[in-house]
């Protein structure tokens, strides 16, 4: 599969986000405080963080040179969500991330409040399924018919006709999310090193296989955050990236 312009925009740092997944602002700090000496990795900040740290410590990691993707998965109303966006915009963050399973009017909404930004304007990416939904869960537990290929699909789509910048899928769909929605940024997470499913994620890939199947963003969390050499393990990680895309083409 060929690179796409979209793709191709996008600096070799922010081809793997870190998820920063800790319960406080000193764990987080401990966490960062690895990396001196070497260049600042791209962070994804969770619901967790974000709400144990809250905003002002966002503030000083883009004051730091950090470039922040906020995970905080919008989905409200969309006069809130709206106003919520702007309020995320003016911390300096990259990335938000909302759930396009509220509608194309939310997203609208919130695609017209970060443009209030102008050159400070985060992207927008719209969250299609979540890694944690298999076809069980999804056809008897939240009512929807169909596959999570299928459902997640249909989220992209209407993602790219709110004008979003991207979605957040699992590797599985990402080839069908190339096909269908190439324009938009393909951000996976569910990353693991072996391929295996553990704990709560039940679609996962390993990083060369998301790449193949045509990610181009991956979240990687417990990989990095729970090895024994965070800095090593993010670095061949990168370097794993960057070998999957050149034998992709």
């Amino acid at each position: 599969m060929s690179a796409t312009s979209t793709d191709q925009s996008l600096s070799q740092r922010e081809r793997v986000a870190v998820a920063l997944d800790v319960p406080s602002w000193q764990a987080a700090e401990a966490f960062l405080n690895q990396w001196q000496g070497n260049e600042k990795p791209f962070i994804k900040v969770g619901m967790q963080l974000f709400y144990a740290a809250g905003p002002g410590f966002i503030q000083e990691l883009t004051a730091a040179g950090y470039d922040i993707f906020l995970d905080v998965k919008l989905h409200d109303i969309p006069n809130t969500v709206a106003s919520a966006v702007r309020s995320l915009a003016g911390l300096g963050v990259k990335w938000i991330t909302l759930h396009a399973s509220g509608g194309r009017a939310m997203m609208e909404a919130a695609r017209e409040a970060a443009e209030e930004a102008g050159s400070q304007r985060p992207r927008l990416l719209a969250v299609t399924q979540l890694t944690s939904t298999d076809q069980e869960m999804l056809n008897h537990e939240i009512g929807i018919p169909g596959t999570v290929r299928d459902s997640a699909l249909h989220l992209a789509d209407l993602a790219q006709q709110a004008g979003m910048d991207g979605i957040v899928c699992s590797g599985e769909e990402a080839r069908g999310m190339k096909e269908s929605v190439g324009s938009l940024f393909t951000v996976t997470p569910g990353i693991r090193l072996d391929g295996k499913a553990s704990e709560d994620q039940k679609r996962v890939m390993t990083p060369e296989a998301a790449i193949s199947e045509g990610a181009d963003i991956l979240v990687v969390g417990r990989p990095i955050t729970q090895a024994e050499d965070p800095v090593a393990a993010y670095q061949s990680i990168l370097k794993r990236v960057e070998e999957a895309r050149g034998n992709r083409g």
